[in-house]
């Protein structure tokens, strides 16, 4: 079992949420919910492992907040 961090956003103009897995080449996809989501990244992820033992460019740290005056 492996565990994976995915960034999740959604796009204001179709409503989908839009996952990737930071570093990890082609592990991105989309879903209605969050739910569908999940599942979706799930399936890109073992395909892509299961083609290969695809080695992560990098590794996701965390967000951080950046203040700007406008």
């Amino acid at each position: 079992m492996r565990d994976f961090t995915a960034v999740i956003e959604r796009d204001s103009t179709t409503n989908m949420y839009v996952g990737y897995v930071p570093g990890f080449p082609g592990a991105h996809s989309q879903g209605a919910t969050l739910d569908e989501l999940s599942k979706n990244l799930e399936e890109v992820i073992q395909t892509l492992l299961e083609d290969g033992e695809s080695q992560l460019k990098g590794e996701f740290i965390g967000t951080q907040r950046i203040l700007v005056a406008s």
